[in-house]
């Protein structure tokens, strides 16, 4: 029971890091391109999970042959799903790219069903549906123009959110197997090797590698950068693999939809926007989703 409510915690705590890091990320995108950020934010990221490995606190227990068979995982999340949602954000706002977001449990879903067999019922499937409902509702009632959004960027963020599914189904046999903290080292190191190659890369191509740090002249991308590095990165991973290892793959991705709902509540506190009467109704729904797709379980304190 003690374990099953930790899970729980981590994946609450885990919605509200990334709720918040949407806004950071738009923050970090005035300064800078969606790869450069990339770079720097699995670069803090990898230096912060080795310091531990680096001075005993934590020992690795993973090989080569390990790191193949995690492979896989690290494509799906942190690689495409980083990428798809970076270039995604650059193109629509983070309400768009929220509501799109929202289909993860319902992909995630229906992948455990076919890949895991995990077994549903209809209530946990109703939950599911009315959790992503909440969502849409708050966005739709805010008035969201769907003939202005950029069609590159409602696939790109579309393509993230089945990366996420896929990573969220593959997570549940890999963190059964592996201990989380291996994984999620090994996942943080492939991040940090492919967008620091690829940035430098880019930047070789258009000539521009000597603005590689420049953004860094900024606060504003220092902080971000820093809280998507290491709490939206190395801190979120470790949670979610956690809560894998306990917790069933559909009801993990349930949570997808409070990161949406912080998303608006951090706009209220740090943007000034206004609490209007269907963020309550659009909470409430999301709050009875979460709770209906888990009461079963929460019931049986079983797994």
């Amino acid at each position: 029971m003690k374990k099953i409510k930790t899970a729980y915690i981590s994946a609450i705590v885990n919605s509200i890091i990334v709720g918040l890091s949407f806004i950071f990320m738009k923050i970090s995108l005035n300064y800078t391109d969606p790869l450069n950020i990339l770079a720097h934010r699995f670069t803090i990221s990898f230096i912060t999970i080795s310091i531990p490995v680096l001075f005993g606190w934590v020992k690795l227990n993973i090989s080569w042959g390990d790191m193949k068979k995690i492979l896989p995982l690290s494509i799906f999340y942190p690689t495409l799903f980083f990428t798809f949602q970076s270039f995604g954000l650059a193109y629509i706002s983070s309400s768009e790219a929220g509501i799109i977001n929202a289909t993860v449990p319902i992909m995630t879903l229906i992948l455990a069903t076919f890949v895991l067999k995990e077994r549903t019922t209809l209530l946990e499937k109703i939950s599911v549906f009315l959790s992503v409902g909440g969502v849409a509702y708050i966005f739709l009632m805010k008035g969201i123009d769907f003939k202005s959004s950029s069609f590159i960027g409602i696939v790109l963020i579309l393509l993230s959110a089945v990366s996420l599914s896929g990573y969220n189904i593959l997570a549940r046999k890999i963190v059964r197997k592996y201990r989380f903290i291996d994984v999620t080292y090994v996942m943080i190191f492939i991040g940090f090797i492919s967008f620091n190659i690829l940035s430098v890369t880019d930047r070789i191509y258009k000539g521009s590698l000597n603005t590689y740090f420049t953004a860094f002249s900024s606060q504003d991308f220092l902080i971000s950068i820093i809280y998507l590095g290491i709490l939206s990165s190395v801190v979120t991973s470790l949670l979610t693999n956690y809560a894998l290892s306990i917790i069933s793959a559909p009801k993990i991705s349930v949570f997808n939809n409070l990161s949406t709902l912080v998303t608006v509540l951090a706009g209220v506190l740090f943007l000034s926007e206004t609490l209007y009467y269907y963020h309550i109704i659009g909470m409430v729904v999301i709050i009875i989703g979460v709770v209906g797709t888990n009461l079963d379980k929460l019931r049986k304190n079983t797994i």
